[in-house]
């Protein structure tokens, strides 16, 4: 194991995966019970995590997101969605158009780094057509997908892309 910055640098999206390594369910758990232990809007946790592992979903999630062939090859991949209406009964209109798409991407994002912590890794999916995820999971209209994570057993390691300096990003007041 290491530090929580070397969890950080090592991040990277994986596009190919080992196919012959499933994902071990106590892994699997342990990023899930990371994802919900993830801050949230008056802890709330205004969110919804549908675990896809069958290959049929999977190959919806592909078709809804630009046919992006990871995704299907990927042995899971974690769908991130907002429950505005949980967040709209305690915070009004700021929960249900802000809140609880922060919540989501929070838990997103505590998904993907415990993801690298567990020895795998992944890629974060924004682009995809929001109805047919809906159509083809099946989901609660309720709910609104936010986020695809695909995670695996990495069969490539990518290079780290570049980052924007940090005088270009930050702002000191």
């Amino acid at each position: 194991m290491w530090d929580f910055f070397e969890t950080v640098r090592r991040r990277h999206s994986v596009r190919r995966y080992q196919a012959d390594m499933p994902v071990e369910r106590e892994k699997l758990h342990a990023i899930l019970e990371t994802a919900s232990s993830a801050p949230s809007a008056g802890d709330l946790q205004a969110y919804r995590i549908v675990v896809v592992t069958d290959a049929v979903h999977r190959d919806a999630l592909r078709a809804a997101a630009d046919d992006q062939a990871f995704i299907s090859e990927a042995p899971v991949c974690l769908l991130f969605c907002a429950d505005a209406r949980r967040s709209a009964q305690e915070f009004g209109e700021r929960g249900e158009q802000l809140y609880a798409l922060q919540d989501a991407t929070i838990a997103a994002a505590y998904a993907q780094l415990a993801v690298v912590a567990a020895g795998m890794g992944s890629t974060w999916v924004g682009r995809f057509d929001e109805e047919r995820i809906r159509t083809g999971l099946g989901l609660d209209p309720e709910l609104t997908p936010i986020a695809l994570l695909s995670l695996g057993y990495p069969a490539e390691l990518p290079e780290p892309t570049p980052r924007r300096r940090l005088d270009e990003v930050v702002v000191y007041l």
